[in-house]
């Protein structure tokens, strides 16, 4: 899902949660120049009668992520008597045969939200050009959008690690993209929900509240995960989740993937905000709870082996603060929130081992809950101590 450069290169995409070494992780079984065929025959028919279209030599991402494949391309057609061009970004449901993160892939909805937050509000989102449901074109359904080119704080090597232009920016400029990253949700939360124009984006699950939705699609996509071979320590956290439910606030648009590494940035500002595949209607802490972890995952990993880090960025009190700021609406139980965004990363660092394990790359360790990288902050957080170590 990402374009990504630990020396801050230029980048088309921000990277995915499920980041794990792409050199010993199995991604497709496509043959890239089929699929180039295809799919410069398939712009051929959207570009017009005429258009000859070309689509350049297709290359994936460098750190692409695990869930929908990526793809970046030039294509070049006939228009009104010249020869254009545009640098496009394809995503692609994956295979059966990858094991997928998720049990399903929607792209139609990601297609739709990013066209509706780019008409909806000052968000920046890369373009949706064409979406092709019909999986006998490129093997799985797919859509395409404009590319957008900017840097994004890498995630292998961490961005907390070092040797990046995130670590090596100003104070003042990383307060900047702390600030603007915010803004991104309050921006996206902000949309008017009235009309009925998001009902596309709501769970089909009985739970009558938002939330309560939320966190059924979430144990219901855990159990899908550990199928036969369940994790004591996901059940007893989202048993604890249930016991300390906190009432919630106003529903919104949910980014979902909420985190700096799903921006693309100029400057510390935002220029391009992907990924929405885990989008849908929930309370707003979701989010920001899911972008404060997801920083404290990476930090706290570097912590662990000795390195300082990034321990004044991304703090929660400040985010809470900037985003009540910004949007008017002042975050609630957020230690709650980043519980629970912890939780739901274990359900996806879990999937991840097990497709490790699919393909050989890793054995089954005899305790399945070590199959969860950051299984001792989610029990730390349960037990409550999390928080008297880690900076506010």
């Amino acid at each position: 899902m990402d374009d990504d450069d630990t020396n801050g290169t230029t980048a088309a995409l921000g990277p995915s949660t499920e980041k794990v070494d792409r050199a010993q992780m199995h991604v497709s079984d496509r043959d890239p120049v089929a699929l180039r065929e295809r799919l410069a025959s398939w712009l051929s028919d959207r570009l017009g009668p005429g258009s000859r279209a070309d689509v350049s030599e297709l290359a994936s991402p460098e750190a692409n992520g695990l869930s929908s494949e990526t793809v970046l391309f030039d294509v070049t057609w006939d228009q009104g008597g010249e020869r254009r061009s545009r640098s496009c970004v394809a995503r692609i449901a994956p295979q059966d045969t990858a094991v997928p993160v998720f049990p399903t892939y929607d792209l139609a909805k990601q297609f739709e939200v990013m066209r509706l937050v780019g008409q909806a509000s000052s968000v920046p989102v890369p373009e949706p050009l064409w979406f092709e449901g019909d999986p006998a074109v490129l093997g799985s359904p797919f859509f395409v959008m404009a590319r957008v080119d900017g840097l994004v704080p890498p995630d292998l090597m961490p961005y907390t690690f070092g040797d990046c232009w995130i670590y090596d920016a100003s104070p003042a400029e990383r307060a900047q993209l702390q600030r603007e990253a915010v803004g991104v949700l309050a921006g996206i939360h902000g949309i008017d929900r009235a009309g009925g124009e998001l009902a596309f984006l709501e769970l089909d699950r009985p739970e009558p509240t938002p939330l309560g939705r939320h966190l059924g699609d979430q144990k219901a996509y855990a159990r899908w995960v550990t199928q036969d071979l369940p994790s004591p320590l996901l059940d007893r956290a989202f048993a604890w989740l249930e016991d300390h439910r906190p009432e919630e606030g106003p529903p919104a648009i949910s980014w979902g993937d909420a985190r700096i590494g799903n921006v693309l940035w100029r400057d510390f500002r935002p220029v391009g905000v992907v990924d929405w595949e885990m989008a849908g209607i929930a309370p707003r802490e979701v989010d920001l709870g899911w972008m404060v972890f997801l920083h404290r995952f990476f930090q706290d990993i570097t912590v662990q082996i000795g390195l300082p880090g990034l321990p004044d960025f991304m703090l929660l009190d400040e985010i809470v603060a900037t985003y009540a700021e910004l949007s008017g609406y002042p975050p609630r139980d957020m230690e709650w929130f980043v519980t629970y965004a912890a939780v739901r990363h274990g359900v996806v660092m879990r999937r991840v081992t097990e497709r490790q394990i699919a393909f050989g790359e890793t054995v089954r360790p005899a305790d399945p809950d070590e199959m969860i990288m950051h299984r001792a902050t989610i029990e730390s957080l349960l037990d409550g101590s999390y928080w008297a170590a880690a900076p506010a």
